[in-house]
């Protein structure tokens, strides 16, 4: 996944191939409004598999940058807890789905669980939707978490990692269109992004660990 440079994401590309498909196939049937719906579908899943190369900017060695595209919906400080901080990030099919490694990180663990696509405001949510969890190890040995959530997505939920596996910065390791995701950070994490913020996954600067 990291080293795909092609303009769309390898898990696009059986669907867009099916969707090409029935457009030719309605255009040789003379089903002139279902081959229009193919070519508008065509256009969507292109559009939503997109995998644009990003500017790699270049930041302190202890900097933290966005998984994903999307918008801050929330920042909680925790108590009681093992991490200090919670950020919340919700990415719709506008955003780019492509996720990217936060920092320079040595995966910890990896638990995908399958389940529903209901929305954010079902209470089915946070327990039945499909998800993964992410542990991380900087190589300053900082360890930090990231939930992705689907939320009504035609597409599941892709990660390509596995424990031990080690990964530069910016990185591509998966993809998820439509959700959300929770990112949670230990008390020497320094905040440097607010609720509002419109964040782009390797670009935007998210904090450092101190």
């Amino acid at each position: 996944m990291e080293s795909n440079l092609l303009p769309l994401s390898k898990e696009g590309i059986s669907y867009l191939l099916y969707s090409l498909v029935l457009f030719v196939l309605f255009i040789i049937l003379d089903f002139a409004f279902l081959a229009f719906f193919a070519f508008v579908s065509t256009l969507f899943i292109a559009y939503s598999f997109r995998n644009p190369e990003r500017e790699l900017c270049v930041f302190e060695t202890a900097s933290f940058l966005s998984p994903v595209d999307g918008i801050v919906e929330s920042i909680e400080e925790l108590e009681n807890h093992k991490f200090a901080y919670r950020i919340e990030i919700q990415s719709s099919y506008r955003d780019v789905s492509v996720l990217r490694i936060p920092a320079n990180v040595t995966v910890d663990k990896v638990l995908k669980i399958n389940g529903t696509r209901v929305t954010k405001n079902s209470k089915l949510f946070s327990n039945l939707n499909e998800n993964a969890e992410i542990s991380f190890i900087t190589q300053e040995k900082n360890e930090f978490k990231l939930i992705h959530r689907l939320e009504k997505s035609f597409a599941p939920l892709f990660i390509d990692l596995y424990a031990k596996k080690t990964l530069i910065q910016t990185a591509r390791y998966g993809l998820m269109l439509n959700g959300s995701t929770s990112i949670y950070l230990p008390q020497n994490f320094r905040v440097n992004t607010s609720i509002g913020s419109e964040l782009k996954a390797s670009e935007s600067l998210m904090g450092y660990f101190s």
